[in-house]
Order: structure tokens, then C-alpha cells, then sequence
């Protein structure tokens, strides 16, 4: 990403990240999974897994927006 200014690429993939993961957590529990479920069981692995991919995917996502308004 070639940002005119590293705190807009820092806020741009801070922001992509929490939004993310907060979608991708409310997937999660609309699915049954619990995210914090006691011992890592497969419904919290699932639930991990899910806010990871969900993260990754706002990142990204941010910075192809990022890119269009530079």
C-alpha cells in the first residue's frame, strides 16, 4: 500500500482488522460457535478461527479501499 502518510495505512488496517473481526465474531455466534467457550473445544477453535480469517479479510479489504481514495 503506498499511503501518503503511515498513520493513515496504520488507522486504515487498525480499523479493517477490529471491523473484521467483529463481523466475523457475530458470524460466529449467529452459527453457535463461542468464542470464549471454557478449554479450547471445537466450537472456541472454530470461533477462533473465524475472527482470524474475519480479520485478515477486513485488512485487506481496508487497504483495497484505502488504495482507491489515495
Amino acid at each position: 500500500m503506498n499511503s501518503k502518510s503511515p498513520w493513515i495505512e496504520g488507522l486504515t488496517d487498525a480499523a479493517g482488522f477490529v471491523v473484521g473481526s467483529l463481523i466475523a465474531f457475530g458470524i460466529g455466534r449467529l452459527l453457535g460457535f463461542d468464542l470464549f467457550a471454557p478449554g479450547y473445544g471445537f466450537s472456541s477453535t472454530v470461533a477462533i478461527l473465524l475472527a482470524g480469517l474475519g480479520a485478515g479479510l477486513g485488512v485487506a479489504t481496508a487497504r483495497r479501499i484505502a488504495v482507491r481514495f489515495d
